[in-house]
C-alpha cells in the first residue's frame, strides 16, 4: 500500500544550505553524510504533524506504454539513442535565468536537430510579448460555466503561443484550487471546486495542444498560499499536509483530468507536501503522476524550485527550470554539469536520464514540433528590436535582433470579449433597476472605472492596483495591447454620464431621485514576487474587503443616491456585509478580471444588449469566520523552521464546508441572476454502464522502450575543442579532467540512496492503466437530460445547468452533502424558446478513493445516488435517482 498515512515518513527536503556545502552530483561519503545529518535534524524537529507521511516510491516509472504516445515515444527513443550524454543532460534543464528570449530556455542538441525549447507564461496568454491578446483570467473563464468558451480560449491562446514560437506554454493553472479565499493566485485557476477546475483545464489543454503547443498543468500540488511558498538558505518552504483521500478527491482531481486530456507537461509546486519538497517528492512524481495517473509527458520544476541533483532525478523530475540554483547569481546548477557528472559516477542511472530525455522529446514529437514550428520571435526581457542575446551575461553578451513584432492577435478579441461578458455575475437586481436606459443620468465613482493614467502597462506584471483591475499581478499576467475601460464604454453607451475619478466620495451637488450612481470597487492579489499596498501576494493586508476604501465609497454613495449599482473587479470573494443590505444598493455585479475587454463587455450587460449569465466560481460568505481557520489563516510569521499548513478540513472546502455546517452564505457557489427566467423540466436519467465496486482490472504495461544503458565514455560529456563559453550560461559539458574524475569517484564510493530505493520497474498500481488512471474511470455511468425554457417575455439569455451528486447514506464513507459533477451552458434562448441539455456522470464521479484498496470504489453499485440539477448550488429543483432511474421536479434542494 502506498497511502499518505500508512508508511514511513521521508525526511524534509535538503535545502540549498546543503547544496552550497556539497556538490549534489557527487557520489561519496561527504554527500551522504551531509544529507543524513540534515535529514536527522529535520526529523528530530517533528515539524510535520503525526499521521502525515511520504511513502518511498522508486524507481521513476518509464513512459511509453500508453497507446496515444507510442509513435511519439518511438521517434523520441530513436533520437535519444543517437545522443551523447551531454546532449541528453543539456535538454533536461534550462540555460539560466535571463539567458534567452523566453522565461525558460532549455539547452539544445543541434547536432541531432533539437533546438532550444522556449517555455513561457502566462496562463492568460503570452507574457511579456507584443501584439498579443490579454485574455480574461482563469477565474473569469470559470465564471462563465461554459465549456465551449473554455475551449475556444484555449485554441486562441495556443495559436498566439505558436505564432510567437513558444514550445511549452506554462498553463493552465489548477493549483491553487482556491482552498484559501485570500490566496494570492486563486484567480489564475477556474474556481474553488475540483470539477470546475478539471473541466476548465481539460478544455484549455485540448484547445492549446491542438495548435501544436505543449501545455503545462500546474502547480502540483498544495500551493494554496503565496507567502512562505519557497525554500531559501534561511527558511524552509511551508509543508502542505494532506491525507490520501483529500489528495485524490480534491487537489489531484483536476490534474488527473488534465493528464487524461493528454497534457504534455506538469509543473511541480514550490512548497513541500507532508514535509518533503514537491520537486524531489518520490510519491508525488513517481507514484501519483507517472504510475497511478499514467502521465507520459515530462515533469518540470517551477522557476528556481529545484532542490537537489541526484535526489530529484531519482524521484522522477525530468526538467529543471530555468536551470539555476535558488539564488541564481553565478550560473550554478544542480543539473546540467552536475547531472553529467552524476551519470558518469553512477549516482543517477542512465535509464533515468534516457527516460527523462525521451519524455521531453516525446511531447515535442507528439505536438508535431519537429515539422514547421515557428522559431521564437519575441523577447520577454525587452520590447526593443535589438537586445543582448543573453541579458544575464551582461556586459559580456553579444547583441542581435530578438524582437520581430509578429502580430498574432487575429480576431481573438472576439472570444476574449465574449468570455468577459458571459462571466459577469449579477448578484442582486432589486426592483429590476437593470438593465439601464441610455437616457438615464449616470454618475460614476471610483478609480477602477478608468484605465491606469500612468499607462496600462506601467506597472511591471501589473504589480499595482491602479485604474481598472483587469488582471491580478505576477507571472500570470499579459501586457495589454489596449484596455477597453468601463468609463470609455459607458460614455459611448449613454448620453449623460458624469465621472468622478476618485475613491473618496466627492461633492456631487443636487441629486434627483432618478439619478443612478455606478460605483466601481476592486480587490487585487498576485504572486509573492511583489508586495502591493502591503499585500504579500496573498490578501494578507486587505483581507476579504475592497481596496482603496471601496466599501466606504459604496456606503457614501448609498447615503446620497436612491439608486446605486456596484461593479466589482476582483480576484476572488469579498465580504459585502457593510453595504449589501442598504436599500439604495439596488444592483451588484461581479465582473471578475476581464483582461483587455473590460468596457464594452460590461456595458452590453448594463444596457441590456446581453442578459447576464455568469455564475460564482466560489462562495461569498457573510463573514470570514464562516470558513474554518485552517483556510482563513495565512502563514505569516515563521523563522528557520518549516511552517506547517495542515488540511484539517479535508474534503470540505468552499460550499462543501458551508453545507456541512449548515452555514448560509450571502451568495452561494454557482449563484448568478439573469434578466429573464428559466424553467428546468422533463428531466430523465439513463444508466449507460453497469458498474462494479471497483474498476475492471487494468491492462498491463506493454511496449515499453528499453531505456537501459551502460555508463558511457567520459568523452561524451566533454566540451568540443575550442568551445567558447558565455559567462553565467549553464552548460552540461565537463572538462576532460572532471569527466575522468567522475568515473573514478564512482568506482571508489557510492551514493547513499534513500530507504526504499530500487531500480526494478514496478508493474503499476491497480488504480492506474491509462492517462489519468484506469481508463474505466471515464466510462459514462449515467446520462441525464433536462429541458430548459426561457419563460421570460422580454430578454433572451443563456442558462447554466449544474449537476451536483449526493452520495447515498450509510455507505461507510464521509462525503460532502453535494458535489459539482457536471455543467452545461445553453445557447442564447429567445423568450419562449426551449432546448435540451445533456449531463453526464462517469464512474469516477460516483466513486470515492479507497485508502485501503488504493483504488476508486463505487460505494453503492446501483444504489441511492441522487443527482440534483439547478442553476446554483443552493438552487436545485430537480432530483434524479440512480436506483429507480426516476426524476422529480419542483422539489426542495438538499441545502
Amino acid at each position: 500500500m502506498t497511502s499518505f498515512s500508512d508508511s514511513v515518513r521521508v525526511s524534509t527536503a535538503v535545502t540549498c544550505i546543503l547544496s552550497s556545502l556539497v556538490g549534489l552530483g557527487q557520489a561519496g561519503p561527504s554527500a551522504a553524510s551531509a544529507n543524513a545529518q540534515i535529514a536527522a535534524a529535520a526529523a528530530a524537529q517533528g515539524w510535520v504533524p503525526d499521521g502525515y507521511y511520504v511513502p518511498p516510491y522508486y524507481p521513476a516509472p518509464y513512459g511509453g506504454w500508453v497507446d496515444e504516445w507510442r509513435q511519439s515515444y518511438t521517434k523520441a527513443k530513436a533520437l535519444v539513442d543517437s545522443m551523447t550524454l551531454a546532449e541528453k543532460t543539456n535538454i533536461t534543464a534550462g540555460t539560466g535565468i535571463y539567458m534567452g528570449r523566453c522565461a525558460g530556455n532549455t539547452g539544445s542538441a543541434l547536432r541531432v536537430g533539437i533546438p532550444q525549447l522556449c517555455l513561457n507564461d502566462s496562463p492568460a496568454g503570452v507574457r511579456h510579448a507584443d501584439n498579443v491578446t490579454a485574455f480574461p483570467d482563469g477565474i473569469t473563464v470559470g465564471a462563465t460555466f461554459d465549456k465551449t468558451l473554455m475551449y475556444q480560449r484555449g485554441v486562441a491562446i495556443g495559436k498566439e503561443n505558436r505564432g510567437k514560437g513558444v514550445n511549452v506554454w506554462l498553463g493552465p493553472t489548477v493549483g491553487p484550487i482556491g482552498r484559501k479565499p485570500k490566496g494570492g493566485r486563486n484567480w489564475e485557476g477556474f474556481g474553488a471546486d475540483p470539477a470546475l477546475q478539471a473541466v476548465g483545464a481539460r478544455e484549455t489543454i485540448k484547445g492549446v495542444q491542438e495548435q501544436g503547443v505543449i501545455a503545462t498543468i500546474k502547480h502540483f500540488i498544495g500551493n494554496e498560499q503565496e507567502m512562505y511558498r519557497m525554500y531559501n538558505p534561511f527558511q524552509y518552504a511551508y509543508s502542505s499536509n494532506l491525507d490520501d483521500r483529500t489528495m485524490h478527491e480534491v487537489y489531484a482531481w483536476p490534474f488527473a483530468e488534465g493528464i487524461h486530456a493528454g497534457v504534455g507537461s506538469v509543473m511541480m509546486a514550490y512548497n513541500a507536501v507532508n514535509g518533503t519538497a514537491c520537486t524531489q517528492h518520490p510519491y508525488l512524481m513517481n507514484a501519483l503522476l507517472k504510475d497511478e495517473m499514467g502521465f507520459q509527458g515530462f515533469i518540470m520544476t517551477d522557476w528556481l524550485a529545484h532542490m537537489s541533483g541526484v535526489a530529484s532525478a531519482i524521484a522522477g523530475l525530468d526538467m529543471d527550470m530555468p536551470g539555476d540554483v535558488q539564488i541564481p547569481f553565478f550560473g550554478n546548477s544542480y543539473w546540467m554539469y552536475e547531472l553529467s557528472r552524476s551519470a558518469l559516477n553512477g549516482s543517477v542511472p542512465m535509464d533515468r536520464i534516457n527516460d527523462a530525455a525521451t519524455r521531453i522529446l516525446a511531447a515535442w514529437y507528439k505536438m508535431g514540433q519537429d515539422q514547421g514550428f515557428p522559431a521564437t520571435n519575441f523577447d520577454t526581457n525587452s520590447g526593443a528590436a535589438v537586445n543582448q542575446l543573453y541579458p544575464a551575461a551582461w556586459p559580456f553578451s553579444p547583441s542581435g535582433v530578438t524582437n520581430e513584432f509578429v502580430q498574432v492577435q487575429a480576431d481573438h478579441d472576439v472570444v476574449a470579449r465574449q468570455i468577459s461578458q458571459d462571466a459577469i455575475t449579477l448578484l442582486k437586481n432589486d426592483g429590476g433597476i437593470l438593465p439601464l436606459s441610455p437616457s438615464q443620468h449616470i454618475k460614476v465613482f471610483g478609480t477602477d472605472a478608468q484605465k491606469n493614467p500612468d499607462g496600462i502597462n506601467s506597472c511591471t506584471d501589473r504589480n499595482c492596483n491602479k485604474g481598472t483591475l483587469g488582471q491580478g499581478w505576477g507571472s500570470g499576467t499579459v501586457d495589454y495591447p489596449y484596455l477597453d475601460d468601463p468609463i470609455t464604454a459607458l460614455t459611448a453607451a449613454a448620453s449623460n454620464v458624469t465621472f468622478y475619478n476618485t475613491d473618496s466620495f466627492p461633492s456631487v451637488g443636487q441629486v434627483s431621485a432618478s439619478d443612478v450612481a455606478i460605483v466601481f470597487i476592486s480587490s487585487d492579489a498576485g504572486e509573492n514576487t511583489y508586495t502591493v499596498e502591503g499585500n504579500h501576494g496573498d490578501r494578507d493586508a486587505s483581507g476579504l474587503y475592497a481596496w482603496h476604501n471601496g466599501d466606504q465609497l459604496v456606503q457614501d454613495a448609498a447615503s446620497k443616491f436612491s439608486n446605486v449599482i456596484v461593479v466589482i473587479h476582483t480576484v476572488g470573494p469579498l465580504i459585502l456585509e457593510n453595504w449589501i443590505d442598504l436599500p439604495s444598493v439596488k444592483a451588484v455585479l461581479i465582473a471578475h478580471l476581464p483582461g483587455q475587454e473590460a468596457g464594452t463587455s460590461l456595458t452590453n450587460v448594463l444596457y441590456g444588449h446581453s442578459s447576464p449569465c455568469g455564475h460564482l466560481p466560489y462562495s461569498i460568505t457573510k463573514q470570514e469566520a464562516d470558513f474554518p481557520s485552517s483556510v482563513t489563516t495565512l502563514i505569516n510569521s515563521e523563522f528557520l523552521n518549516q511552517p506547517q499548513d495542515t488540511y484539517t478540513e479535508g474534503l470540505y472546502i468552499d460550499y462543501r464546508w458551508l453545507n456541512k455546517n449548515n452555514t448560509k452564505p450571502r451568495y452561494a457557489f454557482g449563484h448568478g441572476l439573469s434578466y429573464t427566467n428559466f424553467t428546468f423540466t422533463a428531466a430523465s436519467i439513463k444508466k449507460i454502464t453497469q458498474l462494479s465496486s471497483y474498476p475492471p482490472t487494468r491492462s498491463a504495461k506493454s511496449g515499453i522502450p528499453n531505456f537501459s544503458q551502460a555508463i558511457p565514455s567520459p568523452n561524451e560529456a566533454v566540451a568540443p575543442s575550442g568551445f567558447n563559453s558565455i559567462p553565467r550560461y549553464i552548460y552540461s559539458w565537463l572538462s576532460q579532467g572532471d569527466a575522468n574524475g567522475a568515473v573514478s569517484d564512482g568506482k571508489s564510493s557510492k551514493y547513499a540512496y534513500p530507504d526504499g530505493y530500487s531500480t526494478s520497474q514496478k508493474p503499476g498500481p491497480r488504480s492506474g492503466g491509462g492517462e489519468g488512471g484506469n481508463p474505466a474511470l471515464w466510462d459514462i455511468a449515467y446520462n441525464l437530460t433536462v429541458t430548459v425554457q426561457n419563460t421570460g417575455d422580454e430578454f433572451a439569455g443563456k442558462a447554466s445547468v449544474q449537476a451536483y451528486l449526493q452520495f447515498p447514506d450509510n455507505i461507510g464513507y464521509d462525503t460532502p452533502i453535494i458535489q459539482l459533477r457536471d455543467f452545461e451552458k445553453t445557447e442564447e434562448l429567445a423568450p419562449g424558446e426551449t432546448t435540451t441539455v445533456t449531463l453526464t456522470l462517469t464512474r469516477k464521479d460516483v466513486s470515492v478513493w479507497d485508502v485501503v484498496a488504493q483504488d476508486w470504489k463505487v460505494p453503492a453499485v446501483d444504489g441511492g445516488y441522487k443527482v440534483w440539477i439547478g442553476d446554483a448550488s443552493d438552487s436545485l429543483s430537480i432530483v434524479c435517482h440512480a436506483d429507480t432511474l426516476k426524476c422529480e421536479t419542483g422539489v426542495t434542494g438538499p441545502v
